[in-house]
């Protein structure tokens, strides 16, 4: 098990990162808040979490030891895998999602795409008397205020996790007006995957 990875940041992409460690090109996938706080040319450490299945081996990457604790924590809820635990930490901070499951609110689940009302309530059943309460830390603190530039971050952030250009669009203007001078692009993004869940 890889626990976590330190090294320069090679690349970027919508959905991942590569991270050189001794020589080797390492991909991690990440949330669109993880990838907004990463450069390339920059020194990083990541939390991980590795997903072996029989046709591949793939590596996550997170903001901080909280996120990868519950990505790892939901996937023991039947039904959620890899790819749905990671899109429940891309729209809902750690303490959102601790705080929904707790107290048992299905709507604020069923904004995370593939996730519907008996799925979230599925969740709740198998979650709640493990996932623990709220820590009362600042959801997105770690997330990386970058003043220009949000508008591409947030759309690639949207395209990543499967939705078209045209809808990513839609919602980075639904959210503009919230950007203000110091947006916190891992806010915007939430806020554009609640729009969209709407729609």
């Amino acid at each position: 098990m890889i626990a976590f990875v330190r090294g320069e940041v090679a690349a970027v992409t919508l959905s991942s990162a590569v991270i050189e460690v001794g020589g080797v090109g390492l991909e991690l996938m990440c949330t669109p808040g993880t990838l907004a706080t990463l450069r390339t040319g920059h020194q990083v450490t990541l939390p991980t979490s590795m997903v072996v299945r029989e046709d591949s081996l793939t590596l996550f990457g997170f903001l901080d030891d909280d996120e990868k604790t519950l990505f790892e924590l939901v996937q023991t809820a039947s039904g959620v895998g890899p790819k749905l635990a990671q899109a429940m930490i891309a729209v809902l901070p750690p303490d959102d999602l601790r705080g929904a499951v707790a107290s048992e609110d299905v709507k604020t689940l069923t904004r995370v795409p593939g996730i519907g009302q008996k799925g979230a309530q599925r969740i709740i059943l198998e979650l709640k008397d493990r996932i623990g309460a709220p820590s009362g830390r600042v959801a997105g603190s770690r997330i990386a205020s970058i003043a220009g530039g949000w508008r591409d971050q947030v759309h690639q952030g949207l395209v990543g996790l499967g939705w078209s250009a045209k809808e990513a669009e839609q919602a980075v203007e639904s959210v503009a007006a919230e950007a203000g001078e110091a947006p916190d692009v891992g806010a915007l993004l939430r806020a554009a995957l609640r729009s969209l869940s709407k729609a």
